[in-house]
């Protein structure tokens, strides 16, 4: 009841008209700044701040705050309709999604990105409300061994999940490791494979890189195969909202996908560091591994479009938890945030409920105006959005080439970057070309640095012992499922031989 209480008090905070008309514009910015690739929720909001000042500061964090969940809307734009994801949390979401607008759904795709969006995000929001400060807490439980457990984990589905050729999948899975080697160590500070070049110093530029692998790869591919991608104007004739709604049937098939990947999303949210590119992987893993129809998924498939989106706003809105709760911000965007609240006089942590009740169930609340108004938004925009895939093939080439250098570009201002989209361009053709699972390769290039950082952590805590993954229930009941799920494909091979042998045992 005092959670209710709480609550109307932050409606009454959040109804106010100014306040709506900030959510609204902070939304529609995020929405912009996502399906601008190589920006991001973190430029944009490092961009917004300085102006905000001034403000009131439950208006100003309400206004930030929807840039941030609004990008993840903006992000699965670009991703479907140009298969070059707006943010690196919309990469799963281009793997499906570009694949249903070729297959002239693109309206279809959208509206499930928006709507999986929406009710991601309302799951996550509501989760905050009830269970915020505790689940904070619970989040803190995760430390070096349990991290590295995680993602040990995430990556034994690689091999299988990811591709329809395991070995290929495994292979794509450990350049993906390679690269994410690239860089200076965050331990000792020496650097590694970076043949001099400073610029590799932080690793692979992550989103130029993404660029690159995603969107110049698909111009190349139009210049090698130009007759796949010619004659294709007859996929792309629904353009009104009503051709793009769906189906009672694709929606309930859908349902679970995003409860599920909701809450996932949320509580990697909760993990410091963890993040919405991490959630949307993970989520999109575990879809896949659920699903009745596991190879439809990669291939155009509305749960891959649904499990991503959910979890990636959802995300967003878990990193809010323990950024209020207990100071300590779960992204990159939320400690920009946190610099903010500062800045502003407040000090987040378990006091700021108590001191400022009405600054965060204000902004909680505004969560809930803030994700219906943008979602409103987005989908009546579908109609118009829809319209790039009337593009003419030959015209959509160089402007995707256009918009690959600028976003590339714009991330460090730099040339460098340039050639590292050439070169992952390159590579994606191949891949393309010889059917190796690029997905694969970016999972690993995600969770590599964390792995690494996270193993070697968990080492100088247990000063050089393994047993330290063996003696923490987290990390070791996450690895038993890592094993579990690595012999599972044998198990299953072997049971699946045994009916057989015993039928020409009895037909012989």
């Amino acid at each position: 009841m005092e959670i209710l209480n709480y609550l109307l008090l932050g409606f009454a905070q959040a109804l106010q008209p100014v306040n709506i008309l900030f959510a609204f514009l902070g939304g529609l910015m995020g929405v912009i700044v996502g399906g601008l690739p190589g920006l991001g929720s973190v430029a944009g909001v490092a961009l917004l701040l300085p102006l905000t000042f001034k403000m009131n500061p439950a208006t100003a964090i309400i206004m930030l705050a929807a840039l941030y969940y609004g990008n993840m809307f903006g992000g699965s734009i670009s991703a479907i309709l140009i298969n070059i994801p707006g943010d690196s949390p919309a990469v799963m979401t281009a793997l499906d999604g570009n694949q249903l607008a070729k297959q002239g759904r693109a309206g279809h795709a959208l509206f499930m990105a928006f709507s999986a969006s929406f009710c991601g995000g309302l799951i996550g929001i509501i989760i905050l409300t009830l269970m915020g400060p505790l689940l904070a807490f619970l989040g803190l439980k995760f430390g070096p061994p349990e991290f590295a457990a995680l993602i040990v984990l995430a990556l034994t589905s690689i091999g299988w999940l990811l591709g329809d050729n395991p070995v290929k999948g495994v292979i794509a899975g450990a350049v993906g490791l390679l690269l994410a080697t690239i860089g200076v160590d965050m331990i000792q500070g020496q650097p590694r494979f970076t043949f001099g070049l400073v610029n590799l110093s932080a690793g692979v530029p992550f989103i130029p890189f993404v660029i690159g692998l995603f969107g110049l790869s698909q111009v190349m591919l139009m210049l090698a195969r130009p007759e796949e991608f010619t004659g294709g104007e007859q996929l792309y004739q629904k353009l009104s909202l009503k051709d793009s709604l769906l189906a009672w049937a694709e929606w309930l098939r859908c349902a679970w996908t995003i409860v599920r990947s909701a809450v996932l999303g949320f509580y990697i949210g909760l993990l410091p560091g963890s993040g919405a590119t991490t959630a949307a992987f993970l989520s999109y893993i575990a879809a896949k591994r659920l699903s009745k129809h596991p190879e439809r998924l990669g291939k155009g498939a509305l749960e891959g479009v649904a499990a991503s989106e959910a979890a990636n706003n959802a995300a967003s809105i878990g990193a809010f938890a323990p950024l209020l709760s207990l100071g300590i911000p779960g992204s990159g965007t939320t400690a920009i945030l946190l610099g903010g609240l500062m800045m502003w006089g407040l000090t987040p942590g378990p006091l700021l409920f108590k001191e400022a009740p009405q600054f965060v169930w204000g902004l909680i609340a505004s969560m809930y105006v803030g994700n219906l108004l943008v979602a409103l938004t987005c989908i009546l925009s579908i109609p118009f959005l829809i319209y790039v895939l009337k593009v003419p093939r030959s015209a959509l080439a160089p402007i995707i080439v256009t918009v690959c250098i600028l976003g590339a570009y714009s991330v460090n201002n730099s040339v460098f970057d340039l050639w590292v989209m050439v070169f992952a361009g390159l590579l994606g053709y191949f891949m393309n070309r010889f059917s190796f699972p690029i997905p694969a390769l970016v999972l690993s290039l995600v969770l590599g640095p964390r792995l690494q950082t996270s193993i070697r952590q968990s080492f100088m805590i247990s000063h050089g012992s393994a047993a330290i993954f063996l003696t923490r229930p987290i990390s070791l009941t996450l690895l038993l499922i890592a094993v579990f799920l690595t012999l599972l494909p044998a198990l299953s091979a072997r049971h699946k031989k045994r009916p057989a042998q015993q039928s020409a045992v009895v037909g012989g």
